[in-house]
């Protein structure tokens, strides 16, 4: 029977907690800093509140994994070396000592997710957790779209949505908005979900998702689909369909709708603007023009904000190269490697899809976002792909109980053998 998304599900055979556990993780990483609240929460509630998540989800881990039952991963295995990584890089305080404290973070982030690597079963209950905590997110934006519009689309941010109750920006809403329908797609196409329960995730996301004017997660959504249901068409009739009105749809659409797709597409801005990716080019060409030494070019500076000469990089691989410098490029880079090629390895499935999906979306929102090198939502969805890559786990077989003892019959002898008494 189908499952409501939207109903309190955790990853099967997993205690509860689990799934408090990586709601837990999902608000530690909603970040500190964002648009103007309609109340104002000052950044060190925010911090405290996001931090206390992350120590209450290790601690809970911790505890209802006491004898630290862990699967094989080489994915968390090379997060553990990025970690390792980023604390000899951070030694040197070029950073400040606040790159200790990520580290810090970052190591209790890592040890919650090889705790919860006991439950990677290959089975959909992460993804049904991912679902449930980030549409509770994206009722967090409604809900303040609702109380304040003025608030919701602030001048700064060019009039598209922002979280006014929990400050979000316009790409963090577009990402769990495109992450949380990609994932519903699929979980209906393999008949995992009703479509009711489905049409009350994606409808609201699609519009929350339009409202943010996020290209990166548009195209990811797309693509990372795109690819995700090519990987069904084989074998999955409700993939062939759904594949089929889609291209449909998207043909009536570029005919028909061409010159109001492309205005949301430039958001107003003119071809200059646009052409160096709202002015994210200048922030490269600066970052990779600056005097490094050979040590940093190797280790980097250290953990840090995202940012240099005070405006962010949105670049995931620059910013690692930034702050763990080549080496932690090429762990990042093995991690998305790894996790696409067991992906291509399995047989077709809605789990490989899900995977392919997820490692798809992450590849492509890294060239304008921030996060794969730290504690990040982009990291949760590559744990939530190497949870779906996982083979069940196979219990050994019980050895089968002793049999009664049968009664004692007694043997008759042969009659040849038979001795007669006279």
């Amino acid at each position: 029977m189908a499952q409501d998304l939207t109903a309190h599900v955790r990853p099967a055979g997993a205690p509860k907690t689990v799934g408090l556990v990586w709601s837990l993780l999902i608000l530690n990483t909603l970040g500190s800093a964002g648009a103007q609240t309609v109340i104002p929460l000052p950044r060190s509630l925010i911090q405290m509140v996001t931090m206390g998540a992350l120590v209450s989800a290790f601690a809970l881990a911790l505890l209802v994994n006491l004898r630290l039952r862990v699967r094989p991963s080489a994915y968390l295995l090379l997060l553990t070396l990025l970690l390792v990584l980023s604390v000899i890089s951070s030694a040197h305080l070029e950073s400040g000592a606040g790159a200790l404290f990520r580290c810090f973070r970052l190591a209790l982030f890592v040890g919650t997710l090889w705790l919860l690597s006991r439950w990677w079963d290959g089975g959909e209950g992460f993804v049904r957790q991912h679902i449930r905590m980030y549409f509770a997110v994206l009722v967090s934006v409604a809900a303040g779209l609702v109380i304040s519009p003025g608030a919701a689309f602030p001048d700064v941010y060019g009039g598209r949505l922002v979280g006014a109750l929990w400050p979000l920006t316009p790409p963090q809403i577009g990402q769990y908005a495109a992450v949380i329908i990609g994932l519903t797609v699929l979980l209906l196409l393999s008949r995992r979900t009703t479509g009711a329960s489905a049409a009350a995730v994606i409808v609201p996301s699609l519009v929350l998702l339009a409202l943010t004017h996020t290209r990166t997660a548009t195209l990811g959504l797309i693509i990372g689909l795109a690819l995700a249901i090519g990987s069904l068409l084989l074998t999955s009739a409700a993939a062939r369909r759904f594949f089929s009105w889609a291209v449909l749809g998207a043909t009536v659409a570029a005919v028909g709708l061409s010159s109001l797709l492309q205005a949301w597409f430039l958001r107003g801005q003119s071809q200059e603007n646009f052409s160096n990716l709202t002015g994210r080019a200048k922030v490269w060409d600066a970052l990779l023009a600056a005097p490094r030494t050979t040590v940093e070019q190797l280790f980097g500076q250290g953990l840090g904000d995202k940012s240099f000469g005070g405006l962010p990089i949105d670049n995931s691989w620059l910013a690692v190269y930034n702050e763990q410098g080549l080496a932690g490029v090429a762990l990042v880079a093995a991690m998305i490697l790894v996790l696409g090629g067991v992906a291509l390895l399995r047989p077709p499935s809605p789990a490989r899809a899900g995977a392919i999906f997820l490692i798809s979306y992450c590849a492509i929102a890294s060239y304008t976002e921030a996060g794969l090198g730290d504690a990040s939502p982009y990291l949760l969805h590559l744990t939530v792909a190497a949870s779906l890559l996982a083979a069940p786990a196979t219990a050994a077989p019980l050895p089968a109980p002793a049999a009664p003892d049968a009664p004692r019959t007694r043997r008759t002898p042969h009659p040849a053998h038979r001795t007669e008494v006279t």
